[in-house]
């Protein structure tokens, strides 16, 4: 396994929330509009999106929604990841169980108990993180949105990843792979699950405790197909 494998395991996940919302008749962009300040980020003026149109059903939403999100070539412009190391990422994790293909589409879906359990008990084994130089960058970890103000003490500076378009003076923490902040600045829910990781893998126990429970909270809202009740 890769670090890489990690990220696009995690923005599988992401993208399969946004299928439930399609389902449910949610647009996808209206999560993003209604969470102004999750960016750490200096915004910029083009992001990706999906492009939708709203008088369309919600069956040929999602059959869209599938065609232009989930295969080699849109999983590389939203994860920065090449098409080359996606694939070989997929190959790897349906080797190893993490993830299987659709039997009707062939759309990859990730075993998110499984996933799961590797993150909160291996990840810092096997990936381990340590706290560096003080940068400009992106706030991950206790001092990303989804954790601000959480154990964190008056002063301390915040871990972040390492990036000029950050807006968050900190201690430098190397992402899971080099694509990380461009793929966050493309999907806040990812921003949130490599965000939680990091905390599992710099943390003491208190901070990884307060991690796993964030990350069950957000992967249980992921309803894969192949795991309907994993986390029921």
């Amino acid at each position: 396994m890769k670090s890489q494998d990690i990220v696009l395991l995690l923005k599988l996940v992401s993208l399969a929330q946004s299928e439930k919302a399609l389902k449910a008749g949610e647009l996808p962009t209206r999560a993003k509009k209604a969470l102004p300040d999750w960016q750490d980020w200096e915004v910029e003026s083009e992001q990706n999106s999906l492009d939708l149109e709203p008088h369309w059903s919600r069956h040929e939403l999602h059959e869209r929604f599938i065609t232009e999100q989930y295969g080699v070539r849109a999983l590389e412009k939203s994860t920065g990841i090449s098409r080359t190391q996606i694939s070989l990422a997929l190959k790897r994790c349906y080797a190893v169980g993490l993830a299987k293909p659709e039997h009707s589409t062939g759309t990859p879906r990730v075993n998110s108990k499984a996933l799961f359990e590797f993150l909160v008990y291996g990840l810092r084994y096997v990936f381990p993180a340590a706290a560096g130089a003080v940068t400009r960058g992106i706030s991950t970890s206790l001092g990303a949105p989804v954790l601000e103000g959480k154990l964190m003490t008056a002063g301390e500076l915040l871990p972040v990843w390492p990036d000029a378009r950050g807006n968050t003076k900190g201690v430098s923490v190397e992402p899971l792979y080099k694509s990380v902040t461009y793929a966050v600045r493309q999907d806040q829910q990812l921003y949130a699950l490599l965000a939680l990781t990091d905390a599992l893998r710099l943390g003491q126990p208190r901070e990884r405790k307060l991690a796993e429970s964030q990350l069950y909270a957000l992967m249980r809202k992921e309803v894969s197909p192949w795991h309907k009740s994993q986390f029921m």
